[in-house]
């Protein structure tokens, strides 16, 4: 690996934004051992005693036209910008976004993917996106997200669950609404937007080409050795909001989490209510 010129301007603009007040990383602590006894999963509880709780009245401000320059990490090519994400998971949580409007429950384009790849040869990790509400994304403007993982981290908890995926077919409805294929982040880029096309086909999304908007929601999970597409059904469930996140093994509680329905049923049962 490389420099990796964008995850240091990343936890460089971090410690700024911090100090400016302008970055508000989520505080949660781990409650795995609490609720569950395997290593797929990494449930945490968000400590929510710090949010704003201003009444917004009006439409919401796109936080994203025009982004704050404070978050700003480089221009990838002349459609995307990449940001730090202001309310992070983690330190250094990536966002990509177009320049101008884009709706985040439209399909991603050529111009999307050419993006993400630009980056990936620098940072990579974990790439996930949230088609719309009822697959997590907290925002209409386009944005992708990127959890930077180094050479020897695992790139999530459920990885071995997708590298595996033919063999855990156990769970039939989560195998109907998951596709998940090899991917190769240094193909040509023609090749990677037409396994995209393919995916969405295949699951039961349309059609790229054919179809104005995609027929259901759905997160994507995109790593440097495979690809899975989960079409959604819903987002709330028993107190639990699910993103991409989930799907790749990283559920977060909040004071709502019906945590005893978890703990009876586990997290894979769970998700099972997602898609």
């Amino acid at each position: 690996m490389g420099r990796e010129i964008y995850w240091e301007k990343a936890l460089e603009k971090t410690q700024i934004s911090i100090d400016k007040g302008h970055l508000f990383p989520l505080s949660t602590s781990d409650i795995t051992k609490q609720l569950y006894d395997k290593k797929d999963f990494i449930i945490r509880k968000l400590d929510t005693s710090k949010f704003k709780r201003d009444l917004m009245i009006g439409p919401k401000i796109n936080p994203f036209n025009p982004w704050e320059k404070t978050l700003e990490i480089g221009k990838i090519g002349h459609y995307h910008q990449l940001i730090l994400n202001k309310y992070p998971v983690q330190i250094g949580h990536i966002l990509l976004i177009t320049n101008k409007w884009m709706p985040q429950n439209g399909w991603l384009d050529l111009n999307d993917w050419n993006a993400m790849r630009t980056v990936n040869k620098d940072t990579s990790g974990l790439w996930f996106f949230n088609s719309g509400p009822l697959a997590g994304a907290s925002q209409p403007h386009r944005h992708i997200q990127l959890l930077r993982r180094g050479l020897n981290e695992n790139i999530c908890p459920r990885e071995s669950w997708f590298m595996n995926f033919e063999k855990c077919k156990a769970n039939k409805k989560l195998f109907k609404n998951i596709i998940v294929k090899s991917f190769d982040f240094s193909n040509d880029i023609n090749k990677i937007y037409e396994l995209y096309i393919e995916l969405s086909r295949n699951i039961g999304l349309g059609n790229p080409l054919k179809d104005k908007m995609p027929k259901k929601p759905y997160n994507l999970l995109i790593t440097n050795k495979w690809i899975a597409l989960i079409r959604r059904s819903n987002d709330k469930i028993h107190g639990f909001s699910v993103n991409g996140l989930g799907f790749a093994g990283y559920l977060l509680v909040t004071d709502i989490s019906d945590t005893r329905y978890l703990k009876i049923n586990g997290p894979e049962n769970l998700l099972e209510k997602f898609v």
